[in-house]
C-alpha cells in the first residue's frame, strides 16, 4: 500500500463511494498522473479494496472501508478487529489477487 492508495480510498469514500481516475485527477487531491491513479485503482481492485464497475469507474468495497477504519491489514490480508483471516471467506488466490 502506498500513500496514494490511502488517498484514493479516502477520496472514494468521501465521494459517495465511487469515482473514476479522471475524477480523482481533476480533484487535485492526488498529485500524480491520471495513468498512475488508474494503475493504482486497478491494483486496489485486484486486491478487493475497490471494485471496477465499468466505464473506468470504481466503488470502494467493504474491505476498503475496513482498511480505512484500520480494521483490515492489506499487507497480511487479515481483519484486525476480530483476528479472523480473510481466508475464512474466499482466499486471495480464489479471488485472483496478489499482494498490493
Amino acid at each position: 500500500m502506498s500513500v496514494w492508495d490511502d488517498r484514493i480510498l479516502e477520496w472514494m469514500r468521501e465521494n459517495e463511494g465511487s469515482g473514476t481516475p479522471k475524477h480523482l485527477n481533476d480533484s487535485g487531491l492526488i498529485r500524480v498522473s491520471q495513468t498512475h491513479i488508474a494503475r493504482r485503482c486497478k491494483k486496489l481492485a485486484e486486491n478487493g479494496l475497490l471494485r471496477h464497475v465499468g466505464n473506468g469507474a470504481y466503488v470502494i468495497t467493504e474491505k476498503g472501508e475496513a482498511y480505512l477504519e484500520e480494521e483490515y491489514d492489506a499487507e497480511d490480508d487479515v481483519y484486525i478487529d476480530n483476528g479472523n483471516s480473510v481466508a475464512d471467506g474466499p482466499s486471495a488466490s480464489e479471488q485472483g489477487t496478489n499482494g498490493v
